[in-house]
């Protein structure tokens, strides 16, 4: 069957969460289907080289991503639209056109539409069987709860209101939906009250990427990856600096801290002992060679597939409530998860101190990644569920068609 997928974010190199899930979506469908990649890129980077994906990808289309600009005048209107100022704003006519243009020469069996952003042009595909990939409602509720006023307050509840409104439009047009998590569905299911098929698909990671071969950590050392640029990573690194890393150099003074990604010179405490990477190629190695890996998230939502990549390391990893958040991971066995700043640094601490039990958590870490959250395992799922939609489209039609021309005796 051939597949139209809309992405975000072109894929290659996957150098953030969201390009890993839809680079493994995209090698996932390309084992079964003919798939067809309509994309946005970065234009700042240039024209992006196609040819990877068109070892996936029957074909690869993309239009330059423009990003949300408050003061325009289209931004202005969605002060008085229905629709919110952002997605108002940023809705790309050319990339109407593409899809507009694939549709009318080829025949599409499925859309596949990943994120809200590419949701957004559902109308334009409506009346064609299409799922509506990774849809995010809870980072929403985050910041009503985290609002640090009663103003900031009101205005996240409205701007949470009006998002609610727009999504309910969107997911009309779709014929199922996907998640991250059991609690991405249970708020999904419980706000808008959909009543269409919602399927669990949580961010993965490819095992096979992450050979069981031997790691030397280095002792006393601690790894962050992530992009500083996303304000949860940042707000963490913050917290993490001034409230848990002091208390960990006042014991282990030579302790080590080194953050991976892009930190887009934004500023950071000054600490000795802090190593900024910016961004590498490859992760791997920054993991396998730390002693523990920090993910002290505060806010955001979906799974952390910076807390998978560690584990299929065997990397041990301490993390927070809202960190763990998504992922069915039990304190004490696959990792720890402690909120308080004393809490987090006497765990590092604690893991420092006994490679035994860094050991053990490592082990357990990774066989847990193994079982729940590899795309060897979830893949099928996610493959059921693509061609479940088709088929069950292609049966109304056919019950449609049985109910306007019914069979006459003696046909």
């Amino acid at each position: 069957m051939h597949i139209l997928f809309l992405s975000r974010w072109y894929p290659y190199p996957a150098d953030n969460g969201s390009k890993i899930r839809i680079a493994n979506l995209l090698q996932g469908l390309s084992q079964r289907h003919q798939v067809s990649l309509l994309s946005f890129y970065d234009p700042r980077q240039g024209e992006p080289d196609h040819r990877m994906l068109k070892t996936l990808c029957q074909e690869v289309q993309t239009v330059p991503w423009q990003p949300f600009h408050p003061q325009s005048w289209r931004a202005r209107l969605g002060y008085f639209s229905t629709i919110p100022r952002a997605y108002l704003d940023m809705y790309s006519e050319e990339m109407e056109r593409r899809i507009r243009a694939i549709l009318n020469r080829s025949q599409v069996d499925l859309v596949i539409a990943s994120q809200i952003d590419m949701a957004a042009y559902a109308t334009v595909f409506s009346g064609i069987p299409a799922i509506f990939e990774e849809v995010e409602t809870g980072v929403f509720l985050d910041r009503i709860a985290q609002a640090g006023s009663r103003t900031a307050r009101l205005r996240h509840r409205l701007t949470w209101l009006k998002h609610r409104r727009y999504l309910a439009s969107l997911l009309k047009h779709f014929r199922a939906c996907t998640v991250v998590s059991d609690q991405e569905r249970r708020i999904l299911e419980r706000e808008l009250a959909i009543g269409k098929r919602v399927e669990v698909i949580p961010n993965c990671v490819d095992l096979n990427l992450f050979p069981p071969e031997s790691s030397r950590p280095q002792p006393y050392s601690l790894v962050f990856t992530g992009s500083l640029t996303y304000q949860p990573n940042y707000q963490a690194i913050i917290w993490f600096l001034q409230e848990i890393f002091p208390r960990v150099l006042r014991q282990v003074p030579s302790t080590r801290f080194v953050i991976t990604g892009d930190h887009g010179n934004l500023p950071l405490p000054s600490l000795e002992g802090v190593t900024l990477t910016g961004l590498v190629a490859d992760v791997r190695p920054y993991l396998s060679g730390a002693w523990c890996s920090v993910v002290p998230l505060k806010t955001g939502g979906g799974t952390r597939l910076k807390i998978l990549e560690a584990m299929a390391m065997r990397t041990p990893v301490v993390t927070t409530s809202k960190g763990a958040e998504g992922l069915e991971m039990e304190s004490g066995v696959h990792g720890f998860i402690v909120d308080q700043p004393q809490g987090f640094a006497e765990m590092i601490l604690e893991l420092f101190r006994s490679p035994a039990l860094r050991q053990q958590i490592a082990a357990n870490a990774y066989s847990f990644v193994q079982r729940r959250y590899n795309w060897e395992t979830v893949m099928p799922r996610f493959l059921e569920l693509v061609e479940a939609t088709v088929r069950e489209d292609q049966q109304a039609v056919a019950v449609s068609q049985q109910v306007e021309h019914p069979r006459m005796d003696g046909d």
